[in-house]
């Protein structure tokens, strides 16, 4: 148990253990909350603590590691996967609901929460870990094992030149997910666009990400179709190798149905392409879509003031800002079958006295 910095209160922490398979030596990590990307790190801390990373890693078949539980094929997490080749191992999950199978480090779980942990309360997660880190020098790793009747400590000084050298870098973790290619031609990564080759259009693709570029993979080979620098909020990134060498067909589509709502959203959305190409189409989507909150008449109107404005910057912007800046529509009585208003108050007055009555 240990106290939350944000709530303040006591909550339970995760513990990470990894064993090693001859020597029993453990690393053992606390944690708030679990990721993808925390397994990852969780790994790569261990293998540093120990000094050399070990060539195979077995485990369960939790989310953070495998995507697909099989004994002959699984689906491994792809973060998870890279942080495993980048240290030169491989992961083996075990069959599901077989714990047997990797009894090694089941014991060490419960030994750290059977031992040390047992009834404790730490207020900071570095304190908890800081103790747990003692326990483990000054008495897991000098006691005699039980099974093989050798201190734990003299048997990792047999294995440890068996683990494989860490690598000078650390491994760059990344952020991954499935994007699905827009008609620009672009996928979108935390609000900015990337291009793909052409002919992805409509189709699935993988991504993955971090602070300095953006990849975009082939989601049945993993072969990388495009890499790019990361761009700011609503920026594209259209290299000319990307960019069509005539109008496709799907954009040509759009146009007429733009044309077919308006004679002036039809040109304005014609013009908008022209001058801006691929990165004109989420725009004139935007129109479509504000034709379909206002009403054709009135998104034809303002597509019509931006025309006679000579095509603003930003020609979705001033759109949307003339629909939502307009004079209210009031109603009116246009017709003299509808009577004036006083004449239903007296007559809800008169019933509402007779039923009292």
């Amino acid at each position: 148990m240990v106290r939350d910095p944000h709530s303040g209160r006591y909550r339970r922490t995760r513990l990470f253990v990894l064993t090693l398979g001859y020597s029993r030596k453990c690393v053992r990590l606390l944690t708030f909350q679990s990721s993808t990307r925390t397994w990852a790190e969780l790994h790569e801390q261990a293998f540093r603590r120990l000094g050399g990373a070990t060539k195979t890693v077995v485990l369960d078949n939790l989310g953070e590691g495998v995507l697909k539980a099989d004994i002959y094929d699984p689906a491994l997490n792809p973060l998870y996967r890279d942080a495993l080749a980048h240290y030169g191992a491989v992961a083996l999950p075990c069959r599901v609901g077989d714990p047997d199978r990797k009894g090694k480090v089941e014991r060490g779980v419960g030994h750290a929460k059977n031992t040390p942990l047992k009834g404790q309360r730490f207020e900071s997660l570095e304190e908890a870990q800081a103790y747990l880190d003692r326990w483990e020098t000054h008495w897991a790793d000098t006691r005699i094992h039980g099974t093989v009747k050798r201190q734990v400590a003299a048997m990792f000084a047999e294995e440890k030149p068996a683990l494989t050298p860490l690598p000078l870098e650390p491994f760059r973790h990344y952020q991954f997910g499935e994007r699905r290619v827009n008609l620009d031609g672009c996928v979108e990564v935390d609000a900015a666009y990337y291009s793909v080759p052409p002919g992805w259009i409509g189709r699935t693709v993988n991504v993955q990400w971090d602070g300095r570029v953006v990849r975009v993979l082939d989601p049945r080979s993993g072969q990388l179709l495009r890499e790019h620098l990361r761009q700011q909020r609503g920026s594209y990134r259209i290299p000319e190798e990307d960019k069509p060498a005539k109008t496709p067909r799907s954009t040509t589509q759009l146009l007429a149905r733009c044309a077919k709502i308006g004679s002036h959203i039809g040109t304005l959305a014609g013009q908008m392409y022209q001058r801006d190409g691929q990165t004109s189409i989420r725009r004139i989507f935007g129109l479509t879509a504000l034709a379909r909150k206002h009403g054709a008449a009135l998104a034809n109107d303002a597509c019509a003031a931006a025309l006679d404005s000579g095509l603003p910057a930003n020609p979705y912007q001033f759109v949307r800002h003339w629909l939502e800046r307009r004079t209210p529509l009031t109603l009116r009585q246009v017709d003299p079958i509808i009577r004036q208003l006083t004449l239903y108050r007296d007559l809800i007055d008169q019933k509402t006295q007779e039923n009292q009555e």
